[in-house]
This record gives structure tokens, sequence and C-alpha cells, in this order.
């Protein structure tokens, strides 16, 4: 049996930083991906398979979730995911979902990590500050930024968070004539317009090639290796140093520990053997739920209910990003010629968001606002197709469905914006796991309890409006959205929090396991609450913070 300095469960953006940081400065690191290890020529541009057969997530007959809802009369209504196809699964591979991302890189700002603290406490939610501040993650924003490739502009506006470095390190990548219109219709309407920060390389950089613009970004990993992905970016680069071991095709199913320390890591190989790795310090990142999971999974006789869970707050306070989206057209017949040729043109980012409303007034109170990024709908000509499939509610056919779909390809095109918002954490959402459900190993699988709070598509609703303000200055028609209490399965937080208190809290501000001197969380599970922005660039920040707290224990042993 081999013994490592450190072993990692997971190989995603909370975990790929620790490995490549420890592993460069010498130290022994095994990481342990339960899916497999994917690469640039295996990434193809193959929409059946990917929308229509989903085949970077596992087969929901062998692994799956339990989903639990409530009915409006507040009942449970409870459902598996090998029944439902409903499943919290993003990416199970090397790199994990950072492969699928569309690499919108928003920094949280500095009221993020005083939630309570600047706008108080909200009925029914669990709003807590941040055992940390913004100042103390940034130096770790600015690291992602150069190690990993973030392209960009920086340009002043009201909620413009602080930064220790002027511009990013890299040029914003080629913009679609539309962001020309974007810019216009929000000078007149007296907002910011403000380019996207991308984790996507404009050019060669970094050992990688740069972006080739297929515009199949989300959903899709990269053939080039310019989108910012953990295994890309980061483990690679682990690897070469010879001090990383990376695993694939290893589930990780129990981990052994003592009252006060992990002792042993147990995880079954591609041929379903058992196999057990030792390490002197073990990182888990598998996914919030995931994460989970597991550590409720390894309860023992020294920690009965799961190791973390003495106060039973593991697994508690799971979120989400909340808010939505929406969509407008853009007809041929209300454009001149010119701009029709612009609206065609293919393959460019749109790269803009807004960020005006991160914080606004309303009913004589402060409020937190939130992001919207702007975009065309997706590449995939598939999802498209779909999308064109019913008009005024009813199914469309033969020459009437074919008459629709040229309209859309060739004389038209959909804009569509995202809204990122707050998911309050509360009581009522959370993972917990299904003893009488299991996965194709046996173990017990996550059982995942849904709720979002109101507040939080009142939130949704007021951004979504300023949103369709500017798609109607633009000149969009058909204008629609879609803002609700449904959880996007590529954007889960929470469930192991860290705090400076073991009563309401699982980790450390170090995100070391409160009572385990050698077992630390660093995923996406750490949050207390989430931010209005998509969560990867910060997990991969705190994964950098985590990754120098670890080496400092570990040169003291």
């Amino acid at each position: 049996m081999k013994q490592y300095d450190v072993c990692i469960v997971g190989s995603g953006a909370g975990a790929a930083p620790i490995a490549y940081e420890l592993s460069l400065a010498g130290y022994s690191v095994v990481v342990l991906e339960k899916g497999p290890y994917l690469t640039e020529k295996e990434f193809t541009k193959d929409e059946i398979a990917v929308s229509r057969r989903s085949i970077y997530t596992p087969r929901l007959q062998d692994e799956h979730h339990v989903v639990e809802t409530y009915r409006d009369d507040g009942s449970i209504a409870r459902t598996t995911a090998a029944e439902s196809g409903w499943n919290f699964w993003n990416g199970s591979m090397v790199g994990g979902s950072t492969n699928l991302m569309s690499g919108y890189f928003h920094r949280m700002k500095p009221y993020d990590f005083r939630l309570r603290s600047t706008f108080g406490s909200i009925r029914g939610a669990n709003v807590v500050d941040w055992p940390i501040t913004y100042e103390m993650l940034e130096p770790y924003y600015a690291k992602v930024e150069s190690v990993v490739g973030v392209s960009g502009k920086v340009v002043q506006h009201p909620h413009q968070e602080p930064r220790s470095t002027k511009d990013f390190p890299y040029p914003p990548t080629w913009e679609q004539p539309i962001s020309k219109w974007f810019d216009d219709a929000c000078r007149a309407l007296g907002y910011y317009s403000i380019p996207t920060p991308r984790a996507v390389l404009p050019y060669d950089a970094l050992g990688r090639s740069g972006c080739s613009y297929s515009n199949f970004c989300g959903s899709y990993g990269c053939a080039t290796g310019a989108k910012g992905n953990a295994r890309a970016a980061l483990l690679e680069k682990a690897r070469a140093t010879g001090n990383c071991q990376i695993i694939p095709h290893a589930y990780v199913y129990r981990i052994d520990a003592d009252p006060s320390r992990a002792t042993a890591v147990h995880y079954y190989d591609k041929r379903g053997d058992a196999v057990t790795v030792k390490a002197a310090v073990y990182v888990v990142s598998a996914q919030a739920i995931e994460s989970v999971r597991l550590l409720l999974n390894s309860k023992n006789r020294h920690h009965p209910n799961g190791i973390g869970n003495r106060y039973g707050q593991l697994g508690k306070n799971l979120i989400f990003s909340a808010g939505g989206s929406g969509q407008g057209r853009f007809e041929h017949s209300r454009l001149s010629e010119k701009m029709q040729y612009e609206l065609m043109t293919r393959g460019a980012f749109v790269n803009r968001s807004l960020q005006d409303w991160y914080v606004y007034h309303r009913y004589g109170r402060p409020y937190k606002g939130g992001t919207i990024d702007f975009l065309f709908e997706h590449a995939n000509p598939t999802s498209r197709a779909l999308r064109e499939l019913y008009a005024d509610g009813k199914m469309l056919r033969g020459k009437q469905l074919q008459a629709r779909l040229e309209h859309a390809f060739r004389h038209a095109r959909i804009f569509t914006y995202e809204v990122f918002n707050d998911w309050l954490p509360t009581d009522n959402c959370f993972v917990s796991v299904d003893e009488s459900v299991k996965d194709k190993w046996g173990v017990p699988v996550g059982s995942i309890r849904l709720f979002g709070h109101p507040h939080d598509i009142e939130v949704g609703n007021f951004l979504a409006d300023k949103a369709e303000n500017v798609l109607r200055q633009m000149g969009a028609v058909e204008i629609s959205r879609s803002i609700s209490s449904a959880p996007p399965p590529n954007l889960v937080a929470g469930g192991c929090r860290f705090g400076c208190d073991p009563k309401n809290s699982v980790l450390d501000p170090n995100c070391r396991m409160h009572g385990m001197d050698n077992l630390y969380v660093s995923d996406a599970s750490f949050m207390p609450t989430g931010g209005s922005v998509p969560y990867t660039w910060t997990i991969y920040a705190n994964a950098f913070r985590v990754a120098e707290r670890i080496r400092t224990k570990l040169k003291k042993l």
C-alpha cells in the first residue's frame, strides 16, 4: 500500500488547485476520480450525444439520486433519477464539471462575504456572514486569472469590486457585432455594459491552444484546451511534475477516521476491486452533493452520524443559483441588410453582462440583487430545433414545422439572458442519504430535498425586468422569461458550510473539518451563501487558498 502526502477525492475546480500547488511544491499527491480520463482528442461537437444521450453523466440505472420536492399541501414527492431521469450529475470525468462550463467568470463582491451584516436577516432563511473577507480571497482570484487564464476587460461601474491588478492578463475573445448593439442600448437606458470575463484563452498561451470559436462551450468539452478547465489548466501540469498520480475510474465509497483524524480512503477501481489509500492529509472535493454523501456514508463508532456531523450540520443549507433565463428574437424583416449580416456572424462571443442591480433599493431598504449575462442561444442545432417545435401551445408538424425551422435558422436569431441571484439557504433544502436506495456498488445514494425561498423568485423577476428592457431597446420581439425555483444541476453548493462555530458549520475558516486534524473539504460545499455569480472562479480561488494552508501544515509534519 503506497503512502502519499495528500489524497484528494475528486478532480474538479476544488481539487485541481490543491493537486497543482502541492505537487509543484514537491509533495506526493494522488487524485481519485470516479469518471474517465478524457482529453481534447475525445471532445467532439456531437450534439446528439450531448443533448439527447447525456454521455458525460453516469448511467442512471447504476448511479442515481433520490430527489424530494414539496407539494402544494406541504407533503413530500419522492422520485429516483433512475425513474424520472432528473439527476444532479454534471461532468463525471477528470476535471469534473469545469470541462462543460461556459466559463463565465465573475468575482463575488465584498458584500457577498457579509450578507447578513449588510442586508439583515430574512425570515425562513439561514443567511450568515462568511468567516473570511473578500480582501482575504482577492489575491487568489488574481492568481486564477494568471494561472488558469481569464480573458476580459475591466471597466468601471457602480459595483466594480476592488482589484490588486489593473486588468485581466488576456484580452477579450472575439466579440460578435451584436455586442455593440447591446452597448448602444445600455447607453440609451443609462445602464453600465460590462464585458463578461471568460475562462477562455483568446490565443495560444499557458501551454494550451487558443479558442477555435466553435461556440460549443456550455455542456461540451473543449477540443483545443482554450477553456480553463481543471484538467487542462492545472492537473496536466501537476502530473508532469512526477509528484501527482491521477487515477480515473476510482469510486471512493468510504473514509476511515478515528476521533480526530482521517486514516484511510477506500475506493473501487475499474475492475471492481477494493483499494485502500493512506495519506498524511485528505481532501474531499467530489461535488457538493457527493461530498456530503461520502462523509455521511463514512459513519463509524467514532462518528456515528457521519464524519463531520457531530452537530447535525452535514448536508444542511444546500444552495443552488437562483434566477433563471429569458429570451427575445431578432427578425431579419425588422433589420437593415448590414444588421442582418452582423446578426448572423457565427462563432464570436457576445461577452456582455449587467451588474447595475447587484445591490438595489426597493420599499425603502437595500436588496441584494445579482448578475445578468447575455448570450445567443446555444449553437447546438438540435436544441435550437427543439425550441421551435411548439407554437401557441401546439406541436407543429409537416410543412408548418419545416417553414418555422427554416425561418428560425435563416431569417431570425434568438438572443438570451441568464439571471444569477442568491439561492437563500434554508432548513428545507439539504442532502442526506437514502438507506433504501443503493447504487451499483451497494452504497446508499444521496437524497436531495429541494426548496427555493420565495424571496429568490422576487429578486429574479426584478432582474429579468431589467434584462427585458435591454432586449426591447435592441429591437427584439417575442420576449419571454422563465424565473423559477428550478435548481440548476451545474450550480450547486453548500452542505459543508465553513464558519467559526462547530455548532452551526462543518468546516473551519480554512476548510478543515471541525475536530479533524487532517481532513479538508474544498469543493463548492464550503460556501454558506453563493453570491450572485457563477461559482467556479470562487471555488478555484478558495482551493488555491486552502492549498496554501495545507502546504504550511505539511511543512510542520
